[in-house]
């Protein structure tokens, strides 16, 4: 059991939430392969969630490659590594975006964390325990593939969202993503989002053959969060640098993300140690970290 499995597991068994705690959904946004359009889909679902009066904060989490900033227009001038480094409080971090989203810019020097002094721990911690009241939702756009970051996020999170393509090396990564994380992490559930899908039909055709080999293979639950359509004018909100569902609401691309949007809201809410935002950030400050 390595440093990460080591931290996981000691969060899950000591981490007490009280159950009149309210909790803020915490959800991965994953995937085994890069180019599937994984920012896409957090900053989208992330604006049709605001829209649908949730209070929003996404991290982008693919550290040092992260361009979710850039993907929604804006310009940043300091990331998480300064708050980990006492230079800034998370508030002065913290940018926000369209429908009033908020963008948490994780930047580089998740290898301090473990230089943290108590004090600023502590600090840190306090301001965890605001955001808590704050937020209703936090999205992590993770970076792509098994590495120790991508699978480190994705642990802390309470769900995970596995973005694939009909692609068959998007499949077969998409496959892999999970078997790391249920095989060396015991993570037993992930819901399965398909993008760029030519048809409803090719999409359930992804669904059908993961769900088949991770049935056989594996010991895990795999859901079935429908598909995002193949649509140029994604393209074209990537270019201008703003979400799909606001410069092109009714595109059929856009109807998808408010579907899932809405498909997120309904889910249950969080229960069990591996819930809330305060389960997220602890393991994030914890002693032990997944870099290299």
């Amino acid at each position: 059991m390595d440093q990460v499995e080591d931290q996981v597991e000691t969060l899950r068994q000591h981490v007490a939430l009280k159950e009149t705690e309210r909790l803020v959904r915490v959800v991965a946004i994953t995937s085994g392969k890069g180019g599937v359009g994984k920012t896409n889909v957090t900053a989208n679902l992330a604006v049709a969630l605001a829209h649908l009066g949730r209070r929003v904060m996404v991290l982008d989490a693919d550290l040092g490659l992260g361009n979710l900033d850039v993907l929604l227009g804006l310009t940043p001038v300091y990331s998480l590594a300064d708050v980990f480094a006492g230079r800034k409080k998370l508030a002065e971090v913290v940018v926000k975006g369209p429908a009033g989203i908020l963008v948490l810019p994780a930047g580089s020097g998740f290898q301090d964390v473990t230089a943290l002094t108590d004090y600023q721990f502590r600090e840190l911690e306090s301001e965890m325990d605001a955001w808590q009241d704050q937020l209703d939702v936090l999205l992590i756009d993770t970076g792509a593939g098994i590495g120790r970051n991508v699978t480190f996020f994705a642990m802390m999170a309470e769900e995970i969202i596995v973005v694939a393509t009909p692609e068959p090396t998007s499949v077969t990564d998409a496959y892999a993503l999970m078997k790391v994380l249920s095989t060396q992490y015991q993570e037993r559930r992930f819901r399965l989002l398909v993008s760029q899908a030519r048809s409803v039909s090719e999409g359930r055709d992804v669904y059908r053959t993961l769900s088949l080999v991770t049935d056989r293979f594996l010991n895990v639950s795999l859901d079935y969060l429908g598909s995002i359509p193949s649509d140029l004018r994604l393209r074209d909100a990537v270019r201008r640098q703003r979400a799909l569902v606001e410069l092109f609401p009714q595109s059929p691309a856009s109807q998808a993300f408010v579907k899932l949007a809405q498909d997120i809201v309904d889910m249950p809410p969080p229960s069990g140690l591996k819930g809330g935002l305060q389960f997220f950030w602890r393991g994030l400050l914890g002693k032990e970290t997944p870099c290299p």
